[in-house]
């Protein structure tokens, strides 16, 4: 079972990026304003590093989108379902969607006891 799932919207949005700019990737780093909404990067370009999380990849159609979060945002968000979405306006970050006038965000839920109990949740970050 996935811990990810991407909208139809935003897979198309995603789909649009990565035939303009290659190959892309997602860093969400907590903290306030757009460091807590999901950042979309050319794949790379933001370094990721132990205090990261890999929540798994986005699958769009063409190709898969990695996921990565923040240790310390996970830490929050460790017991929820996310799925990107996109909605209309314009975020002050520097992600690649910002010129097409919408951005990303990140929907959740709790996991179902079900979910939980297949090993979504992970025991460490190690």
């Amino acid at each position: 079972m996935p811990r990810l799932a991407v909208t139809p919207e935003a897979a198309d949005v995603i789909r649009g990026l990565r035939a303009e700019h290659g190959e892309l990737m997602f860093h969400q780093s907590g903290g306030c304003c757009d460091g807590s909404a999901p950042m979309c990067y050319l794949a790379g370009e933001f370094r990721t590093g132990a205090s990261d999380v890999h929540l798994g990849d986005l699958d769009v159609g063409e190709a898969s989108v990695p996921v990565w979060m923040s240790a310390a945002q996970f830490e929050y968000w460790r017991h929820t379902h996310l799925t990107i979405d996109v909605v209309p306006g314009r975020g002050a970050g520097f992600s690649l969607e910002a010129p097409l006038g919408v951005r990303f965000l990140t929907r959740s839920r709790l996991l179902t006891d079900e979910e939980v109990a297949s090993d979504l949740v992970p025991r460490d970050l190690g």
